[in-house]
């Protein structure tokens, strides 16, 4: 039961031009809904106190974030000092975009609120902000599959692992990052379970539809990108590799494509693209098995046999490793998209 005079707890929602507007709503429409929504359609009385969500950035100026929505900041990031709740929403970056040179007014002010005991929570791409304030350093965290290279490259010392819908950075839970675009969904549900309680983030929940990814974000991933890089060699192989990873013995028919020497071939490789040339056909044959589950029936046997692989048990556990699921249940998650997609196609 709640205390109809219990004070509410603050959450600051940290708005930036890069900001993506859905995200920031979102999360107002949900935190404010604690304490309120329920009663109103149920009659049940909430459960802890409710959560008062405010936007905060560097100034109090009315500006549009990511695709020209409005925002206009309810405090400045200098007068927002004593809150019990810190999110960085999801923001619009470019997979290299790291943030290192700009706002370094917000990330002194991340770290201060930190240092003073504050929560921080980030959504998706959020956590690049939170590790170019120096926040995840030494840290275990998660964001969007997307920005897999941008933290190998721009965040060594973040132990980034994608595979997560929720992580925390430390013990006590001070700093925890979510996965996706909608991850702010399980980032809202965590919030509230934690803040208010595991009741009230039920409540929520079913209002609003709101699904917990347990799954985690494997199954959406890309296994393959197209990652910049100056090697040319690495790259003549990545393209040879891309057009004939379903052939017997790949990593033998790259070496003699790029006329290299094998172990000079997979140096360069893993340098280029953090991926060994073997792994890098098993994410190619994973995706073209992903592709032909979406969309085709043929059996899981005959679709391992078309990718390159001989053994469709090992296929079966190669592809659970790679895409979080076995193959039936991806495609029984993805088919009826595919599928419900076709169906509105004009004949």
């Amino acid at each position: 039961m709640a205390d109809s005079n219990a004070k509410p707890i603050e959450a600051l929602i940290l708005a930036l031009p890069e900001s993506a507007g859905s995200a920031i709503y979102g999360l107002i429409d949900v935190f404010a809904s604690t304490g309120t929504l329920w009663l109103a359609l149920v009659g049940d009385e909430p459960n802890g106190r409710p959560i008062r969500p405010k936007i905060v950035s560097p100034s109090r100026e009315p500006f549009r974030c990511g695709n020209a929505i409005p925002v206009t900041p309810d405090q400045t990031i200098a007068e927002a000092s004593g809150a019990d709740i810190i999110v960085i929403p999801e923001l619009w970056l470019a997979p290299d975009d790291d943030l290192k040179d700009r706002y370094p007014e917000v990330k002194e002010w991340l770290r201060n609120r930190h240092q003073a005991g504050g929560a921080i929570y980030s959504a998706c791409s959020g956590a690049v902000l939170l590790a170019a304030s120096g926040l995840l350093n030494g840290k275990v965290a998660t964001s969007h599959w997307g920005y897999t290279d941008l933290f190998r490259n721009s965040f060594p010392e973040v132990r980034f692992i994608p595979e997560p819908n929720i992580v925390f950075a430390d013990e006590g839970g001070r700093i925890v990052t979510a996965g996706g675009a909608t991850a702010w969904h399980d980032l809202a549900i965590h919030i509230i379970s934690r803040h208010c309680s595991p009741g009230e983030a039920l409540h929520i929940a079913k209002v609003y539809l709101l699904q917990w990814h347990g799954v985690g974000q494997l199954p959406f991933a890309s296994l393959v990108r197209r990652q910049a890089h100056a090697d040319s060699i690495a790259r003549q192989a990545e393209d040879w590799l891309r057009a004939h990873y379903r052939e017997p013995q790949p990593v033998a028919g790259a070496v003699g494509e790029c006329g290299i020497p094998e172990r000079s071939l997979k140096r360069r490789f893993v340098a280029a693209t953090g991926s060994t040339i073997m792994g890098y056909v098993q994410n190619l044959r994973i995706e073209g098995a992903k592709r032909m589950l979406e969309t085709s029936d043929m059996s899981v046997d005959d679709i391992a046999a078309v990718v390159g692989y001989e053994n469709s048990t090992f296929f079966r556990k190669l592809f659970r490793r790679r895409a979080g699921l076995m193959p039936k249940d991806y495609r029984r998650m993805f088919r009826p998209i595919y599928d419900a997609a076709r169906a509105r196609q004009p004949s």
